[in-house]
């Protein structure tokens, strides 16, 4: 009998033209967050064609299934993709370009799902080669607040029993097929939507006596929270406006502006100081200024912290699959991912997937309209996800485990 890495290796790579067909046919028909309805039915078509019991529409939309092996209530671990897509065009001309116009896998959830399910596959193949369950959670809103990692906690996901821990993957353009990425510890950021309206006085723009000009006041207030959050912060912050809105005129001076922003840090403590500092200060500016800052926080994600021990575990595991070479560590990111409502509850690892290729011009970052992937990279994905899931379920008796 063939040693269950080779066994793995083998079938990934077997699986690879079934894997990216069900990803092409994600990609053709993305639906946005909480809107995934035939994305899930297709996820669900697929798994009962495997052999794997599920539930459907759990917060919503969200697809749970299990892989039971020897002695399943010994440990279940998790395994999760996200599955929505974002309001984006795209600009791609490949035959698999998105058919719904507008809405686009622009950052790779399709490449998620498809090698959570070739995992799975094999998974169920070699059940009777590992201890426990396999959990494997179909995720739907992680682009949309309250995000959908949120929901699926409130519906019990990670209850009944408890897992021994929660992994997942992300596309990675920046790194070349072949590759993968992991940091232990602290590893993205919080992050928080801002929403200001600030209040003045309209008028004639001849008439300066007569206004309060609410574009001056929100301009001091933007220069203002840039002041005390550029530098000095406790960790690190990003404090970001994207979105100015004064709708006036050459001569006509609004009565209010609207301002949208976000704001991301990596302590939770220090996040909640930020809020009211914020909000403090906006409000403080606009009244010097004679008028009135609404200052509105929705509360995001909260960073995201990859438990050492199963971290370390992972990596050792990618190290033996793919070569020590192809494994490389990451630096923190200001970004954000609702996987972290994970990691906040149980062992969590979060690792980024290598699909760029730049001799075949596959260079585009997620959330942009030419965004795409290797899709080699997809037997990786699923074949490596397989294969640390064994891992952590292999049988006391196993001695394969991690030999290369």
């Amino acid at each position: 009998m063939k040693k269950i890495l080779d066994l793995i290796k083998e079938r990934a790579v077997q699986l690879l033209p079934e894997i990216i067909s069900i990803r092409r046919m994600l990609h053709e028909q993305p639906e946005l967050s909480f809107q995934e309805f035939r994305t899930a039915a297709f996820v669900g078509e697929i798994l009962g064609k495997y052999g794997i019991p599920f539930k459907s529409g759990i917060a919503g939309t969200g697809i749970v299934a299990e892989i039971q092996g020897v002695n399943p209530s010994r440990q279940t671990l998790a395994l999760r993709a996200d599955m929505d897509a974002l309001p984006i065009q795209e600009k791609n001309t490949t035959s698999y370009c998105s058919k719904n116009a507008g809405v686009m896998h622009a950052c790779g959830h399709d490449a998620h799902t498809a090698s959570l399910l070739g995992a799975a596959k094999i998974l169920h193949e070699i059940r009777h080669e590992f201890e426990g369950t396999v959990r494997l959670i179909f995720q739907p809103g992680e682009e949309k607040l309250p995000g959908g990692a949120s929901l699926m906690i409130k519906a019990g996901v990670l209850e009944n029993p408890v897992p021994s821990a929660i992994l997942a993957q992300h596309v990675f353009p920046s790194m070349e097929t072949g590759k993968v990425g992991f940091r232990k510890g602290m590893y993205m950021a919080s992050t928080d939507e801002l929403y200001l309206t600030v209040k003045g006085k309209g008028g004639h723009a001849a008439m300066p006596e007569d206004y309060i000009n609410p574009i001056y006041i929100a301009s001091e207030i933007l220069r203002e929270l840039n002041l005390a959050f550029s530098t000095n912060t406790p960790a690190p912050t990003v404090l970001a406006f994207g979105r100015f809105v004064a709708e006036g005129a050459t001569n006509v001076i609004p009565a209010e502006v609207k301002i949208e922003g976000t704001f991301r840090t990596l302590d939770e403590k220090w996040r909640a100081q930020a809020h009211a500092k914020m909000i403090a200060l906006a409000e403080k500016t606009a009244v010097r200024m004679k008028g009135e800052c609404i200052f509105e926080v929705r509360r995001g994600y909260p960073f995201l912290v990859n438990e050492e021990a199963i971290t370390e575990r992972a990596i050792a595991c990618a190290k033996t699959y793919l070569g020590t070479a192809n494994v490389e560590e990451l630096p923190l990111r200001m970004t954000a991912e609702d996987f972290a409502f994970y990691s906040q509850q149980i062992p969590a690892c979060f690792y980024r997937l290598g699909t760029g290729n730049k001799e075949k011009g596959i260079t585009s970052g997620v959330h942009t309209a030419t965004f795409d992937i290797d899709e080699k990279s997809l037997s990786i994905g699923a074949g490596l996800m397989c294969w640390i899931a064994y891992n952590e379920l292999k049988m006391e008796s196993d001695h394969q485990a991690l030999k290369p």
